[in-house]
């Protein structure tokens, strides 16, 4: 009997294991260390430490970060050779780009180098103009040589991106057709099939992204798919997007551009899933690793979605800095994220001061107290000097080091002239500050007031410092879910099918009915249905359309409402809350119309026990370090934990996968579904 559903999310430190068993109805949980070289081998790892056979699992869920690699140059990851062929005099786009400089004062400013090298771009004389009208004819002779020139120098990939191909795509469709029969061993991608959206640059940069990923993603899963079926297993292959939703493998490997930021995407899943266990309308997600801290926003029970990305572009206190990467247009789980994980070292600058990031020690050789040869001090390192942490991780597969913790950061305590638990305090609380600015950037710069917000902690460094951050952005709440340490993980599988559709119309919103718009949804709806029909899954459809004042250079969205004026309407609102003012006496375009189809997946059943009153016994006690001082605090063990418990700070809560740390002044209470809360007393 097939009986496990599985979810493995691959991160910079661990790659973690989610299970859910379909007889005993309970979920467990497995962490092993991420094998960056080789990361299919932590997911066949951590398969077999969870001690479940292949041919039992019905369907697995998987999360990688192997496509941000490749644009972080990982070792190992190869680039294909690409080409670009485009309309003449448009080679330079993606060179040219926005006028958006990503260091606004810097005279020595470089933008990134463009994917494709100008001598690997082509033109061929061809145009059709913004109505789709053809008003040069595609030149197929040109092509060809071109095509000829291809060949023999021995290109991989060819993307063909022609002006205006959103609007109509009948000279990229034969472009295809004529390379293709030229150049049989080489793969062609088409602008229109991967970003069907006018502006040229953009749509230029997704299509060649995708491109660039294709090769590496569809080798990847290919050979992790062929490695698990010859260990058994025939169940259902499934990979989380970065909009939150799932697919099928085939969908991965031809739109990999869409999988960057699978693993956070679903984290933001398992927050908006327990928000509606735990009756949290908005709450900021906030996932701390070990290389890397993350935050999100769920407002009501939804995460927040973003149509545009840079991939491979520059973070600057959170925030991505616009024409510092390379753009991509596919639906992203609304993200901050700062250098700020377990692994992430502290080290003295030339003035002498205290910093933190943004290097990471990463899998290997990780924190000092990891013992394989890294002399650098973490935060990780910094939490174990302050008692925060204790010495055994992972139920005891982990034995930190403390001698060595205290050696490396006896080296910064002594350029500072500071004591020991003085430093290591310093280095948490540096690592708050930098945190707390991207919960900032996904609230306080979105137009939320954290306040009004209960903020949902999870990943295995999360639980540490959770608390002190709410405590700086005056969140009154903090829950830390159950397996917070591989909450993402569990995401996978709680995450429904997804498919987005998008169709550019760009007219006057006093131009368009309602009949044209409803004919091109349909055509919308149709395609998306195809791609999430499943067997047994329930389809749900959700229309939007992207409006603008016209001249404007960006797009709001809005729900579609089967009439333009209302849609006006809520444009002029939305404007209004996200910059202050609205015109309404200005003209308004329809840009984009959008459709998204969610196929809703069984989920796996969240049972709540009944709270009784339960007093909770320490497992020990140890001095923790909380700024004022030490203070002999009680450890306690979280599978021990019943529903109705009551645990006043100061307070360490140990698990298998994370450490939950309740400062001085706040108290915790455990729910039936076995979630934390902690409040201010």
């Amino acid at each position: 009997m097939k009986r496990y559903r599985v979810g493995i999310d691959i991160g910079g430190t661990f790659t973690d294991l989610v299970h859910f068993d379909e007889e005993s109805k309970k979920f467990s949980v497995v962490k092993v260390p991420t094998t960056p070289k080789k990361p299919a081998e932590g997911a066949l790892n951590a398969i077999e430490k969870a001690r479940i056979e292949f041919e039992d699992i019905y369907m697995l869920v998987h999360a990688t970060t192997l496509g941000t690699n490749m644009f972080l140059g990982q070792e190992g990851l190869h680039p294909p050779k690409l080409a670009l062929i485009t309309t003449k005099g448009f080679r330079d786009v993606v060179e040219i780009g926005r006028q958006k400089r990503a260091d606004l004062y810097n005279l020595f400013f470089e933008k990134p180098e463009p994917i494709v090298r100008r001598r690997d771009r082509y033109e061929v004389k061809e145009r059709i103009n913004a109505k789709g009208e053809v008003i040069t004819p595609l030149n197929e002779e040109e092509l060809r040589k071109i095509a000829g020139e291809i060949r023999n120098k021995g290109y991989e990939v060819v993307v063909v991106s022609f002006l205006h191909s959103y609007r109509n795509p009948i000279h990229e469709i034969r472009a295809k057709e004529i390379i293709e029969d030229e150049c049989p061993n080489i793969e062609v991608i088409t602008s229109h099939e991967i970003d069907p959206e006018y502006k040229e640059y953009e749509r230029t940069s997704t299509t060649i992204v995708n491109a660039f990923l294709k090769p590496m993603m569809s080798k990847y899963l290919t050979a992790l798919l062929d490695a698990l079926k010859g260990r058994g297993f025939k169940g259902r292959f499934f990979v989380m997007q970065s909009s939150g939703g799932i697919s099928k493998i085939d969908y991965a490997i031809k739109k990999p551009a869409a999988f960057v930021e699978s693993g956070p995407a679903a984290g933001a899943v398992a927050v908006a899933y327990y928000s509606k266990i735990t009756g949290d309308s908005n709450v900021i997600g906030f996932d701390m690793g070990g290389t890397t801290a993350k935050a999100s926003t769920v407002i009501d029970h939804e995460p927040s979605i973003t149509t545009e990305y840079e991939i491979g572009g520059k973070a600057h206190a959170g925030r991505l800095v616009k024409g510092s990467g390379y753009p991509v247009r596919f639906p992203f789980v609304d993200l901050a994220e700062v250098s700020a994980g377990g692994g992430t070292v502290a080290w003295i600058d030339e003035g002498g001061a205290l910093r933190v990031g943004p290097i990471s020690a990463g899998a290997d050789p990780g924190p000092v107290c990891y013992g394989k040869g890294n002399t650098k001090p973490t935060i990780t390192d910094a939490n174990l000097i302050l008692g925060r942490l204790g010495e055994k991780l992972g139920g005891g597969i982990l034995t930190l080091k403390k001698d060595l913790a205290k050696d490396a950061l006896s080296k910064l305590a002594d350029q500072l002239g500071m004591s020991l638990e003085e430093t290591a305090f310093g280095i948490v609380k540096l690592a708050n500050t930098v945190m707390a600015k991207a919960l900032r950037i996904v609230t306080v710069e979105r137009g939320y007031d954290p306040r009004d917000f209960t903020m949902f902690v999870f990943g295995g460094a999360g639980g540490l410092h959770g608390v002190e951050l709410a405590e700086e952005l005056n969140v009154k709440s903090v829950l830390i879910p159950p397996r917070a340490g591989v909450f993402s993980a569990l995401g996978l599988l709680l995450s429904d099918y997804r498919a987005d559709k998008v169709r550019s119309v760009i007219r006057s919103a006093g131009d368009i009915s309602e009949d044209e718009i409803e004919r091109i949804y349909a055509e919308l709806v149709d395609e998306a249905v195809r791609e999430v029909s499943i067997e047994n899954a329930e389809i749900k459809m959700i229309r939007q359309v992207d409006l603008r004042y016209k001249g404007q250079a960006y797009e709001i969205t809005v729900p579609w409402m089967n009439d333009v004026e209302e849609c006006v309407k809520a444009f002029h609102d939305k404007h209004e809350a996200l910059y202050g003012f609205s015109s309404p006496d200005e003209p308004v375009e329809v840009v984009n119309l959008r459709v998204t189809a969610v196929g809703v997946m069984s989920k796996p059943e969240v049972k709540a026990e009944k709270d009784a009153e339960h007093e909770p016994k320490p497992e020990n006690y140890r001095g923790v370090y909380f700024g004022d001082g030490w203070m002999n605090t009680p450890i306690y063990a979280r599978n021990k934990l019943k529903a109705g418990a009551k645990i006043e700070g100061p307070a360490v809560i140990e698990d298998y996968d994370t450490t939950i740390v309740i400062p001085p002044n706040y108290t915790a209470f455990v729910d039936g579904y076995s979630n934390i809360r902690i409040v201010r007393d």
